[in-house]
């Protein structure tokens, strides 16, 4: 069975093509010599090769394009379109390549145009480009190198203008195929239409993003490795080829990538799987949400019932507490009233018998002692009361005065008397701790040590007394240490100045023997000999910021700050300040620790 196809090309050059079947060795030699007769050369495909092969029929004009190529520039030239192969291209088999190149060497070598007395130059000859396009097609790796540079394959993908949802698989279906000539693997899936299953598409997309192209573009390397003149000169020029070859294969792949990615992006069939999986998330948050929704109802019901059964008994709890409050506040507004009653009786009677007085000047002494019976009295001794001038008159009324000022002189001596006990004896409140006059001495040095604002003062003052005190066996507390303050704090000036000058002389001696500077209480008032002024401790503060431990002769000019003291005041006064700060942060560091 023989079918005819014919195809004109753009350059007028006539394919046609035959499809052949062999049916018996007879019919193959009646083929063979068919083509004979006509000057044609036919192959027929071997098992191993294409089903299905095509017949290359040379055209007579392609004389004046094989004239036109220059054999220097052999590799700008398009060597299908020199073999006749342009419309073909990489789809052509290597059978019906190696019959073009033929055709081309019987019409066109140079001994054959000789012998129709054309003048050959053979050192310019356009039959060197035959040969190089056959030297190219006719080798597989060759072939491949020259075909990953094709200048007809189209490297575009398509536009925003091209993709529309009616056209999206006719479109793309066009350039996967076009592209699919460069895998590595085989098959290769098809796009596929909008009834295509989710595996067959996702099995499509996962194929083209793991795409292998065997793509190459060692074919444009700008210097062959052979013109290299050495092995070391060869090594660089291969290193700059693979280098540009990568380059251009990293393009190839970002651009491969970007094909799947418009493809992928306006897919109608993902963006259904997408809305589909949306959907479904959709569905299961809003089982989800219903679900926690009526778990929380249920909650909220039991919750509320058992706020209900709750707020009812507090309810009926408060209504019985309120009729309890009611009932009380009706009685105590019944005893006020009835005393409010009762003082209005008494204060209109005396008011009535112009306060029971025989002259004058007893009435603001009369009057005064009916209001604080009014104050003092309870209603019933008050209804007593008034019940008891109603038939005695002036001589009760009198008597009541005398009584109620004997009590109130009673209650004032009362009171006077144990201020005074209070204020005489010193141990009232220190029965658990008796103070001698060191205890008092090392108390008022502790309190300037530690003035108001440091943190736990007392407790602070307890602890430092009882590490330096020499009783060990009785130890003072906070609330010991504070009374006592209060005690020294309420005494005359006069004792106030001979406790401090007196803590002042102990402590001058034994100044030598401690490590704790004692200083004259500025809580107390006292006299100082020779203190410190501010001035002066400003001064040497601010000597001791300027000149450092480093400086040479450091305490001289330290002193040259402070007219007023020498040297050794200076070295003096910063030991004692040096000492007040450690005992001051053991002291701290005691109570802490507790």
């Amino acid at each position: 069975m023989v079918v005819d196809l014919t195809k004109e090309t753009s350059n007028g050059l006539r394919l046609e093509y035959k499809l052949v079947e062999c049916v018996g060795p007879y019919y193959v030699e009646y083929i063979r010599n068919l083509a004979c007769d006509n000057n044609v050369s036919l192959e027929i495909s071997s098992p191993s090769d294409q089903s299905e092969d095509l017949v290359f029929i040379p055209d007579d004009n392609d004389d004046d394009y094989l004239r036109s190529l220059d054999p220097k520039e052999w590799k700008k030239q398009d060597h299908y379109a020199v073999l006749g192969l342009g419309e073909l291209r990489f789809k052509a088999s290597s059978s019906i390549v190696k019959s073009a190149y033929r055709q081309k060497v019987l019409k066109h070598h140079p001994d054959k145009r000789k012998a129709k007395g054309e003048i050959v130059n053979r050192d310019d000859d356009y039959f060197t480009c035959i040969t190089k396009a056959w030297e190219i097609l006719g080798d597989k790796t060759k072939r491949r190198s020259y075909d990953s540079v094709d200048p007809y394959f189209d490297d575009n993908i398509p536009s925003n203008s091209e993709i529309s949802k009616g056209v999206f698989y006719s479109v793309f279906n066009k350039y996967f195929e076009l592209n699919s000539q460069w895998s590595e693997k085989s098959p290769i899936p098809q796009l596929g239409g909008p009834d295509e299953s989710r595996e067959n598409v996702d099995r499509f997309y996962n194929f083209w993003y793991n795409f292998e192209s065997w793509r190459e573009y060692s074919y444009e390397d700008e210097e062959a490795k052979e013109s290299g003149q050495d092995r070391d000169e060869r090594r660089w020029i291969e290193k700059q080829n693979r280098a540009v070859r990568a380059k251009r294969k990293k393009e190839e792949m970002a651009r491969i990538r970007c094909l799947v990615d418009l493809a992928y992006n306006n897919d109608p069939r993902i963006v259904k799987f997408k809305q589909d999986d949306k959907n479904k998330k959709e569905a299961q948050k809003r089982a989800k949400i219903e679900a926690a929704r009526a778990k929380q109802e249920e909650i909220e019901r039991v919750q509320k019932e058992l706020e209900d059964k709750l707020r009812k008994e507090k309810e009926e709890q408060e209504a019985a507490e309120k009729a309890k409050q009611n009932a009380l506040k009706a009685e105590r507004e019944a005893q006020k009233r009835a005393l409010k009653k009762e003082k209005k009786i008494l204060r209109d009677t005396c008011k009535a018998n112009n306060y029971f007085i025989e002259t004058q000047n007893d009435l603001v002494k009369h009057m005064e002692y009916t209001e604080k019976l009014c104050e003092l009295l309870s209603q019933k001794e008050l209804e007593s009361l008034n019940s008891e001038i109603k038939d005695g008159g002036r001589d009760v009324f009198l008597s009541k005065i005398e009584q109620l000022e004997k009590e109130l002189q009673s209650e004032r001596e009362n009171h006077l008397k144990t201020v005074n006990n209070k204020q005489m004896n010193g141990q009232t409140n220190n029965s658990s701790f008796s103070w001698t006059q060191a205890d008092i001495n090392l108390l008022i040095k502790a309190v300037n040590l530690f003035p108001a604002g440091t943190n736990q003062r007392w407790e602070v003052v307890a602890n430092f007394m009882n590490q330096h005190g020499k009783r060990k066996e009785n130890t003072v507390t906070a609330r010991e240490v504070l009374s006592k303050a209060k005690e020294l704090q309420s005494l005359d000036d006069s004792v106030k100045a001979a406790a401090n000058q007196k803590a002042f002389d102990n402590l001058e001696k034994r100044k030598k023997s401690t490590n704790v500077e004692v200083e004259t209480s500025q809580r107390f008032d006292g006299p100082e000999q020779q203190a410190w002024t501010a001035e002066e401790q400003r001064l040497l503060e601010q000597a001791l910021k300027t000149y450092p431990t480093s400086t040479p002769e450091r305490w001289d000019r330290i002193a040259a700050c402070v007219p007023s003291r020498s040297k050794k005041d200076c070295m003096k006064r910063y030991k004692d300040l040096v000492e007040m700060v450690k005992a001051k942060k053991a002291a701290e560091k005691s109570v802490k620790n507790k």
